[in-house]
């Protein structure tokens, strides 16, 4: 599934085509993806404009004039594909697929765009979905009413990370991972993350606070780390994991930065360390991490 650099890279390759134009014509080829189109889903895009496109964990946000919102979650295999006019085979905005190609099969919804561009929507295993609802009501919707702060905003802070953490018995990645505290942060980046701050995911997320509240060392580390590693994965165009692309149509790169995901068995990055990678499982999700250097 692909994680927030992923979404945003995306982002980023959806917007000059989208962002300040209207919908000319939109073409829902099917009834639902993971779940129903909302009711009049064309009639309610068609003539409209989409003021902007923003990102809120892993959704895309598109605010359209009148006062609605179009989110859209990729799922699994989720992929848009832009042609412009006189463009041979078009490019993808951060096409992501688990091995699915572009067969037109599953091409699911095509916007038609003011200016020539057209956006397709492809997703074969039909995991993602689209919503339309009034934007006065994001906030209570239930895809986003549990959502925690976002890990590029100016809220993640030791002082935040130390108050969510404070007292709890759940161990680091786990608590790392829970959209209600930090929305968008999945598994290879909170590896990532903890491998560069030096801490092991199997310690109890309570180390991040003192007894007194105040933040911990361990704290101090992590949030800047966090947005470090994001950041990074953003300037390389996200992590290619079985075909992902950006909007030029090349791979994303980040994963060859890597220093734990993927690597078990290697020796640690880490100058000095003389570890090796491990590979254990938490909650069902593979977690890698050198057990000599993160405590």
């Amino acid at each position: 599934m692909p994680e927030l650099p992923e979404v945003e890279t995306v982002r980023r390759g959806l917007e000059p085509v989208m962002s300040g134009r209207r919908f000319i014509r939109v073409e829902q080829r099917r009834p639902d993806l993971r779940f129903p189109f909302p009711e009049d889903f064309p009639a309610r895009l068609q003539g409209r404009r989409a003021m902007g496109i923003d990102r809120r964990a892993k959704y895309l946000m598109v605010e359209i004039e009148g006062g609605e919102v179009l989110a859209m979650h990729l799922g699994m295999s989720g992929r848009f594909r832009i042609a412009m006019p006189g463009g041979p085979n078009g490019r993808k905005a951060g096409a992501f697929a688990l091995d699915a190609g572009d067969d037109p099969a599953h091409d699911h919804v095509v916007f038609t765009m003011e200016g020539g561009a057209t956006i397709t929507y492809n997703d074969a295993r039909r995991f993602g979905y689209m919503s339309l609802m009034p934007a006065t009501e994001v906030p209570s919707h239930p895809h986003f009413r549990n959502l925690g702060i976002e890990p590029l905003g100016p809220l993640l802070t030791p002082e935040y990370l130390a108050g969510a953490a404070a007292g709890r018995k759940s161990d680091l990645k786990a608590f790392l991972m829970d959209q209600r505290i930090i929305a968008g942060l999945g598994n290879i980046y909170v590896c990532e993350a903890l491998f560069r701050a030096g801490l092991s995911p199997r310690r109890r997320a309570g180390v991040l606070a003192r007894r007194s509240g105040a933040p911990s060392d361990h704290a101090a580390r992590l949030a800047p780390v966090i947005r470090q590693v994001l950041e990074a994965a953003i300037a390389a165009g996200g992590s290619t994991l079985r075909d992902y692309k950006h909007t030029d149509g090349t791979l994303g790169y980040f994963q060859h930065d890597f220093a734990v995901y993927g690597r078990e068995g290697e020796p640690c990055p880490r100058p000095g360390c003389g570890g090796r990678i491990r590979r254990i499982v938490q909650a069902g999700r593979s977690t890698f991490y050198c057990p000599q250097c993160q405590r």
